[in-house]
């Protein structure tokens, strides 16, 4: 504790402090020379490309990946083209951009996973210079051709390249160039000697930054802040211009009196500080430069990097791994000499306290008066979070804690969350793990996004405890890392099929929302299909199951998933894909051993195939099916000729299929058809396809009587059935005439009232009248109420003695009515109730 202060650096208002991450791991003999060097933020991997500069053409350059520790993960020879330059995307892929415009993508492990080209003209000209960077779009490459022209693509996962407008003047390679991100687009920031343009898509405009120092004849290096909201740029005369991306504002200029480009330079200014500050880099020497006149220099031993970060800048060299950042605001005010700051009285009232003296109680009563306790605690809980050293660490939450112990009303959330972040951050921080994040990088990153950075290391039991320690729900953690460890579990090639399959269940028995679909599917990708199957067997759902038993060619076995599913639905998709996949025999084979199957696609022919459905039907010797089939299909036929052929068709089905009675009243229609064609020709009249009856209320209508007759004859039509037909014919012909000759013919099966009925609703009395005598006596009082005789009515009421009866009559009396006939109803009415 008593040296926190002893790596610090004032600076203007500021103190500045370089921190040691990690002593490297890596032995490298020539240290960072004649590499090609690629760091990703937030404390990500690191990529080299050695041996760049081939000393023989047998020479093949190495790519190595490491932690930011520089622990090895992974190292391969480069077998492909010349590379300009490394990069990483947002989620660790290495991106290798290739001379010819080529790039490549790798995982943290080295293994290749696709590539894509930034266009043909980039691959005619070559690529001159390019530059690898961030935006809320996701990763982008920029690129500066051998024609002087810029091609860029803001986002790799979904590549839409734009070659943004010439630079006017522009003779070779720029000087110096950057990225932007303004106004939710991407544009490049380029410096022509000591003119400066911006690039967008559609124009070239010059810019000049404010205050910029008049000795300057150009411009010779140029970088942005982490944010993209700040800029710095160093002109020949050694002048470090600092101010807004938008090049509206300048914050300072400082003289750094060295006139030599420098090889590298980057923003260094942490969230919410107030003063702008950059860090230069030349060969043995690093520059801090900020608003005021004063600079911090310090003397490098080897090859080092630059690489930006949210809050600092991490310096990378053959030996060692470290962070130079502003000191952040509370740990300055704790730790500052001769500080009155509440959080450095209190971390000393603590420190006495563990003395067991005295100066505790007057430090504690010191913060109290002023009512600064709870500033004082707060300032001690932010400050732990911003040191490295666990010891500081600890030192500074136990006073917070100290503190709290006098207050009685301190929210205890943001001193637990602290300690569970801390305890987070010096796990990953580890050397095995090298993953040197700071607590404001963890709070800008997210915690999901740091489980899958462990997940994508394959750190599995790590990621699992961080979700268990942090009480991430379930299917955020550790269900979505166990997930992960069973997808990398079974493209593991040395074990074999039922030990995975029976890890894979032991591990995931107890988790919840995992999908054994996906994890099957990474076995089948991989090669393994029987432990894909196995896999599948712990899948509840089937409708996860079956797509990737299609997919595996397994089709029997989707097929019976898919029907113990119950899932109708699930049962067509597997039907019809079968149908497409397989020849016609095998696929009515195989749902001939499925009848489930074969009733549900049974059902789809007979709306969408109906020639499917004959072929199933032969198929299985169904000749009942058969008959009716070409039944239907005669309906359909327009053509009289196919029409009593599919009928014949229909017969000899139903007769294979001893079903005598369809047989027969298929052959009825047949000879139906038949006449109606001959009758047809000779009378003209349309019959053909028409119903028996239909045919002979027709016949009957047009007066071809001794027709309708032969078909009553010959299709043994019943004689109720005849007979309604031709009364109802005759009377809507009012053929009087005829339809008596047709009463007197025979003895009416349906009795006569129905006679009388038809005349009246054709409105003929008179004709109604010559039936009523014939009437049963049962009907006798309708049929004279009917033709309006209530005389005749009541004379049959009082004979049959009924009481109902005579009430319907006298119902129908009306005031004209005879008086002497109502009182004989009225008697005969009380007599008939007297029984």
């Amino acid at each position: 504790m008593a040296f926190v202060t002893a790596n610090w650096n004032p600076l203007g208002e500021a103190f500045y402090r370089k921190i040691e991450l990690y002593e490297m791991g890596w032995n490298l003999k020539d240290g960072l020379r004649e590499c090609l060097v690629a760091a990703a933020p937030y404390g990500g991997p690191i990529a080299l490309l050695k041996g760049r500069i081939r000393r023989s053409p047998s020479a093949r350059p190495q790519l190595e990946i490491y932690s930011s520790s520089g622990l090895p993960l992974a190292s391969f020879p480069w077998k492909s083209g010349v590379v300009k330059q490394l990069g990483w995307t947002v989620t660790d892929d290495l991106l290798c951009v290739q001379e010819d415009g080529t790039v490549l993508v790798y995982d943290l492990f080295g293994g290749f996973k696709r590539h894509f080209s930034m266009g043909n003209e980039v691959s005619q000209s070559q690529v001159l210079d390019t530059k690898i960077f961030h935006s809320p779009y996701g990763t982008g490459v920029a690129i500066l051709t051998g024609a002087l022209r810029f091609t860029l693509a803001t986002n790799i996962d979904d590549i839409k390249l734009r070659r943004l407008p010439e630079v006017p003047g522009l003779q070779g390679a720029s000087s110096c160039w950057a990225v932007l991100t303004q106004d939710r687009q991407c544009k490049v920031l380029v410096a022509n000697e000591s003119q400066l343009f911006i690039l967008d898509n559609t124009a070239c405009t010059p810019v000049t930054p404010p205050g910029l120092s008049p000795e300057a004849s150009s411009i010779v290096h140029i970088c942005v802040s982490f944010s993209y909201k700040y800029l710095a740029l160093i002109t020949d005369s050694g002048h470090v211009w600092m101010g807004t991306s938008n090049l509206k504002e300048k914050l300072s200029e400082v003289d750094t009196k060295i006139k030599t480009p420098p090889k590298q330079m980057a923003w260094c200014r942490r969230p919410k500080s107030q003063q702008p500050s950059a860090v230069v880099m030349w060969d043995g020497l690093l520059l801090v430069v900020g608003e005021s006149k004063e600079t911090i220099k310090y003397h490098l031993d080897d090859e080092s990097i630059l690489v930006p970060e949210l809050d600092g800048v991490r310096i990378i060299s053959g030996t060692h791994h470290e962070l130079l950042q502003e000191v952040p605001g509370a740990c300055e005010e704790i730790f500052k000499i001769a500080s009155m700051a509440p959080g450095a009285l209190l971390l000393e009232a603590h420190k006495e306290y563990e003395k067991e003296s005295q100066k505790a109680d007057e430090y504690l009563r010191e913060i109290k008066e002023q009512s600064l306790l709870s500033e004082a605690v707060r300032q001690c809980v932010e400050a732990a979070g911003h040191e490295h050293e666990p010891e500081t660490q600890k030192t500074l939450l136990r006073a917070a804690s100290f503190g709290k112990c006098f207050l009685s009303n301190f929210p205890p959330e943001q001193f637990v969350s602290m300690c569970r972040d801390l305890r987070v951050l010096n796990a990953v921080r580890d050397y095995t793990v090298g993953i040197p994040l700071t607590h404001t990088q963890f709070k800008q990153m997210t915690l999901q996004v740091l489980i899958d950075r462990l997940v994508y290391r394959k750190l599995y039991p790590l990621a699992i405890e961080v979700c268990r320690y942090l009480k991430t729900p379930e299917y955020l953690g550790v269900s979505r890392v166990l997930k992960h460890w069973a997808c990398f579990k079974v493209q593991q090639k040395e074990e074999s099929d039922e030990v995975i399959a029976k890890a894979v269940s032991v591990k995931l028995a107890d988790a919840a929302g995992i999908s054994y679909s996906e994890i099957a599917t990474k076995a089948y990708e991989s090669g393994r299909t029987e432990l894909a199957i196995k896999l599948l067997e712990f899948e509840p759902r089937s409708g996860e199951q079956v797509p990737l038993l299609l997919k595996m060619k397994k089709s029997p076995l989707a097929l019976s998933k898919a029907i113990e599913s119950g899932d109708t639905d699930l049962v067509y998709t597997v039907v019809m894909y079968l149908k497409n996949e397989l020849n016609r025999g095998d696929f009515f084979m195989m749902l001939r051993n499925q009848p489930v199957a074969l009733s549900l696609y049974r059902q789809f022919c007979k709306h969408q195939e109906q020639d499917t459905l004959k072929d199933l039907f032969n198929q299985d010797d169904d000749h009942e099916e058969l008959g009716n089939f070409y039944v239907k299909a005669s309906y359909k036929e327009k053509r009289l000729e196919a029409r009593i052929a599919l009928l014949q068709s229909a017969v000899d089905e139903y007769y294979k299929a001893k079903n005598e009675f369809s047989a027969k009243a298929t052959e009825d229609e047949m000879r139906l058809l038949r006449f109606q064609r001959k009758l047809e020709e000779e009378k003209g009249e349309p019959l053909v396809g028409f119903p028996l009856h239909e045919t002979m209320t027709m016949l009957l209508s047009v007066g071809l009587h001794k027709h309708a007759e032969q078909l009553y004859k010959d299709f043994r039509v019943p004689d109720k059935r005849f007979w309604w037909l031709k009364l109802k014919a005759l009377a809507e012909k009012e053929d009087w005439e005829e339809l008596e000759k047709f009463a007197k013919s025979k003895k009416s099966p349906i009795g006569y009232l129905p006679f009388v009925e038809v005349c009246i609703k054709r409105h003929n009395k008179f004709e109604a009248k010559k039936y009523v005598s014939k009437v049963t006596p049962e009907q006798k009082v309708k049929a004279h109420l009917a033709v309006g005789d209530v005389e005749g009515a009541a004379e049959a009421a009082i004979e049959r003695r009924s009481e109902s009866e005579i009430s319907t009559v006298l119902s129908r009396c009306s005031s004209t009515t005879d008086h002497l006939l109502m009182e004989r109803l009225n008697r005969a009415k009380a007599t008939a109730a007297k029984k």
